[in-house]
């Protein structure tokens, strides 16, 4: 399975290693042990020779696990047994024949388009061929558990198999791509933008056997290996909030993996942790890493300094199931353990799914220049197609001629669309990419605006402090000031906008969230959102006391990143246009550690994908000393990212719409009342950047409120490319 691991055995899987002889093979040991699982539960009396022999039957062949790392024995207990005890219905004719159906079909489609776009990028999967058929196996596996809707996040090698075949996407529109016939997203009005084929999402809905309604989607990536990985997580944790899973086992997400970016990235870690935070945690993922065991020209020697690829999820005590993609039947037996683990266990979960890679990092490349006997190896390799074909016809699970007969008439299907691909017109709204089955809700007053007595109301609420509730004194001082300014109406400072704009859209029934360090508190000690009792462990949110109907406030404190975090909230913002979604950086120039997450998932989504987003960066900004990394936000980076060309006229009237964010500095509370309101009360969304005050939180001459029932959003100035 592993080239490293073979030259190398440990030695103390060495019986020898612990003074045995050769002549202590036909020795008979009894196993006295409290609680016996796996091969023990069956059997207490051992000679060692055949405790060996089916040791070696269980874990040295072409399936393997780590769980040394897992401290839950409850959770070892269940692995050991899995993996040691013989159960008939584990792997079956039926599983097979499922797999090799599976396989034809990837096979003959990677072949087809190898012969027809021989010199186009396409990353093929050719060499992991039984990746499809895992996967397909990991989803059919966890909906017969429960699961309503299955979420996949995954890089570009392999991902057009899987728009095809587990997304349904016709494969004429598929091929379309391939010979340039879909237009851009809504040329007109943003240019020549758009996205590779591969990095594409789609979604599709299917009725199961026993009824229920089935959703998949595939969620779309930019080239940022791993990045995807906290955005998938995100969404998939909305997804659950949204239907009010709270035992997280009816929306699974599900994240494929190359070797080379699994080991190497960071991010991965980053998204990894969210599995056992309150804020973050969905359950578990299932990781299904496709081994080539090269990381586009880079040997694993070169790119990582242990054995396997894997090592870091063991930070988080996931299983690791090692698995070579050549056996079905350990294939079958993994992927379903996996499903089975993360429904049973509610966490993450790590196929290795060891292979090759037929091609070069893509088609156009040739990979003999670097490996050359790696990939003399490879091509001298009969395909796992060819080579389960004649296994399973040997051992009487499928029929030659009929598989023949099958591929012929897949060959014939996919003639067929690769001709009618040439010709195909279709709209860029029938190409945009479906990651959501909402919209915003209808509206017909824009206005951002309250009445006085709305405001009054509002601010009772806000600012109430139960008696009885043991609040720190300064605190409950602030709150008092707060209510106070409202009553008096001036005074009002930046963090009793926020709570106004929050507290208002709450009881007209939309969910806030907000993550990041320290934003409950607020850095600047300015918001506290979440109040702690001073004599228990007990917190009291105002803003979850509201009204009996209203929406959910959630303040997130998040683990000490960025890059990953952010990726999280952008992916929840994705879920539902009529949730507030806001990521807030402790100071504004944190943000440099999620660029990848800015330039890649808010600012050009929209261009790439067509995917409108209403997800709102707080970022603190300003020259009020604390040193060069927490001064300057980087205004004119969001400028700059703000369109493609400053001289090109929008449509009348549409300037904001057709902008790929808006950008705002706000100098009063009211105008970050009004712009936070804004963000869910138009019929399109588009993603705010707020340069947030520092000293300007409670500095007096900004502080004037205006009759809240006399502003409205027209009065917030818009701040655009220039």
């Amino acid at each position: 399975m592993n080239m490293r691991a073979a030259k190398n055995p440990p030695p103390d899987l060495d019986y020898k290693y612990y003074g045995f002889t050769d002549a202590d093979l036909e020795r008979e040991f009894t196993i006295d042990i409290a609680n016996p699982q796996g091969i023990f539960r069956e059997k207490r009396v051992w000679k060692l020779g055949e405790l060996l022999t089916t040791l070696r039957e269980k874990y040295c062949k072409t399936i393997g696990l780590e769980r040394a790392h897992i401290i839950d024995e409850t959770e070892t207990n269940w692995l050991v047994n899995k993996m040691e005890v013989k159960d008939p219905s584990e792997v079956t004719n039926e599983d097979r024949r499922f797999f090799f159906d599976s396989l034809q079909w990837t096979s003959v489609f990677e072949e087809f388009l190898y012969v027809k776009y021989t010199t186009t990028k396409r990353f093929s999967g050719s060499g992991s061929d039984s990746f499809l058929p895992c996967l397909k196996i990991v989803i059919n596996k966890a909906v017969d558990l429960g699961a309503e809707k299955v979420i996949i996040g995954m890089p570009h090698r392999g991902r057009i198999n899987v728009m095809a075949d587990i997304l349904h996407k016709k494969v004429k529109e598929i091929l379309a791509g391939f010979e340039g016939t879909v237009p851009r997203y809504d040329q007109q009005a943003w240019g020549n933008s758009g996205d590779v084929k591969y990095h594409l999402g789609c979604m599709y809905d299917y009725t199961a056997p026993d009824g229920r309604k089935i959703q998949i989607q595939l969620m779309p990536n930019p080239s940022h290996l791993e990045s995807i990985d906290p955005v998938t997580e995100g969404r998939v944790r909305a997804e659950q909030d949204l239907i009010g899973d709270t035992q997280r086992k009816k929306v699974v997400g599900i994240l494929i993996h190359g070797d080379a970016a699994f080991s190497g990235q960071g991010n991965v870690y980053e998204s990894l942790q969210f599995s056992a935070l309150q804020g973050y945690k969905c359950g578990g993922i299932v990781h299904i890493v496709v081994n080539n065991q090269i990381g586009f020209t880079t040997m694993p020697r070169d790119s990582r300094p242990s054995l396997y690829c894997t090592e870091i999820a063991k930070s988080v005590g996931a299983p690791i199931f090692h698995v070579n993609g050549e056996d079905p039947d350990s294939v079958i037996k993994a992927s379903k353990a996996c499903a089975e683990f993360r429904d049973k266990f509610s966490k993450d979960v790590v196929v290795d799914l060891v292979g090759y890679r037929l091609y070069g990092h893509n088609e156009m490349e040739q990979p003999a220049f670097t490996q050359p006997l790696m990939y003399k190896r490879i091509h001298s390799m009969k395909r796992l197609y060819d080579k389960i074909l004649d296994r399973y016809t040997a051992e009487g699970i499928v029929k030659k001629e009929e598989a023949l007969a099958k591929a012929e008439a897949i060959k014939k299907d996919l003639e067929e669309n690769f001709v009618a691909a040439k010709s195909l017109t279709f709209s860029w709204k029938e190409w945009k990419p479906k990651v959501s089955n909402r919209e915003p809700w209808p509206v017909k007053n824009k206005d951002t605006s309250l009445t006085k007595d709305q405001v009054y109301e509002l601010a009772d609420k806000i600012n109430h402090i139960p008696s009885d509730f043991a609040a720190h004194p300064l605190v409950r001082k602030v709150y008092e000031q707060r209510l106070k300014t409202i009553k008096d109406g001036k005074g009002i400072d930046w963090a009793t906008g926020e709570a106004l704009a929050w507290g208002a859209l709450l009881k007209e029934g939309h969910n806030i969230r907000i993550s990041g360090q320290d934003v409950q508190r607020g850095t600047f000690s300015h918001r506290h959102s979440y109040l702690h009792s001073q004599t228990k462990d007990e917190v009291y949110i105002p803003l979850m006391n509201i009204a009996p109907k209203q929406g959910t406030y959630s303040a997130c404190n998040s683990a000490l990143s960025e890059l990953g975090v952010l990726g999280f909230e952008i992916g929840y913002a994705y879920a539902d246009p009529n949730n507030l979604v806001l990521w807030e950086g402790q100071f504004g120039d944190f943000a440099n550690g999620g660029q990848p997450m800015i330039d890649g998932y808010i600012a050009a989504a929209e261009t790439k994908w067509g995917v409108q987003s209403g997800i709102v960066l707080l970022l603190p900004h300003g020259y009020d000393g604390q040193g060069a990394e927490h001064s300057s936000a980087r205004l004119e980076r969001y400028l700059q990212l703000a369109d493609d060309d400053p001289y090109v006229t929008k449509p009348p009237g549409q300037l904001n719409r057709f902008t790929n964010w808006q950008v705002v500095n706000c100098t009063k509370p009211a105008n970050y009342f009004h712009a936070l309101r804004r963000q869910l009360k138009r019929d399109y969304r588009k993603p705010l950047i707020v340069m947030s005050p520092k000293r300007l939180l409670r500095l007096r001459e900004v502080l004037p409120f205006p009759t809240v029932g006399c502003v409205n959003h027209r009065r917030i100035h818009r701040h655009q490319a220039l």
